[in-house]
């Protein structure tokens, strides 16, 4: 049986100050439904960081999964790059 692939998003964490957990802003750009001008939205997600390794300014990729807090449903699966 073949599992459904998961989401993955690519983002900014912007919080690390609790312990095993991110907080990643993911930015997207939109097009504007009257005007046509592109508009940049943030979502913020809630990953987990099992070991404790992003800082805030690092670019990660995060993936789907299970709930794991109320508001904790992603984990960290690598950082691209790490904040200068």
């Amino acid at each position: 049986m073949e599992r459904n692939l998961r989401k993955e998003r690519i983002g900014v964490v912007v919080s690390n100050k609790m312990d095993k957990t991110v907080v990643v802003a993911v930015k997207r750009k939109v097009k504007h439904p009257k005007y046509g001008k592109f508009v940049n939205k943030t979502t913020k997600f809630v990953a987990a960081d099992d070991t404790n390794t992003c800082n805030e300014g690092d670019t990660i990729r995060i993936m789907e999964t299970r709930p794991q807090s109320k508001t904790k449903r992603w984990r960290l699966v690598e950082i691209i790059e790490r904040a200068k």
